[in-house]
């Protein structure tokens, strides 16, 4: 078999073509879940603990030359080792609350097909109607249930 025509048998089957769907479906959901995050809740956020931004936070790890500022862009631009946690503080921030706005959606979308995927109860039939088998199955079945 030529190469070609592997490609061709790996690229029409149904998990490549589902993968391709689900990145692209994904990408449209992040884009979704950054809008609530940066245009929904960070405001909420900001207007109730100030804007959550650590990144002025960090630790020379050596002496800076004279002169320079003591900002972490003038000391990274000197060439002093910096320990800039509070960049790490705030990626980590951002993620949790991400992280937590996902969960909420995630859980919701749960809840709505949880309450459609409810089918209508079947109609009763009369046990007359129901055949000999059927009646001595349901008593097998409810018997192994106790």
């Amino acid at each position: 078999m030529s190469v070609l025509q592997e490609f061709k048998e790996f690229a029409v089957k149904g998990n490549v073509v589902d993968l391709a769907v689900g990145v692209i479906v994904g990408a449209g959901f992040g884009k979704i879940v950054d809008s609530v995050v940066g245009d929904l809740v960070m405001p909420v956020v900001g207007a109730v603990i100030g804007k959550p931004d650590f990144s002025g936070m960090f630790l020379a790890l050596a002496t800076p030359p004279a002169g320079t500022a003591m900002t972490l862009d003038a000391l990274r631009k000197a060439g002093v080792p910096v320990l800039a946690y509070g960049s790490f503080f705030t990626i980590v921030f951002n993620f949790l609350l991400l992280a937590m706005v996902i969960f909420v959606m995630v859980r919701q979308i749960n809840r709505l097909k949880a309450g459609a995927a409810v089918p209508p109860p079947a109609p009763a039939v009369p046990a007359a109607a129901q055949s000999e088998e059927v009646l001595l199955l349901r008593e097998i079945r409810d018997s192994l249930k106790k």
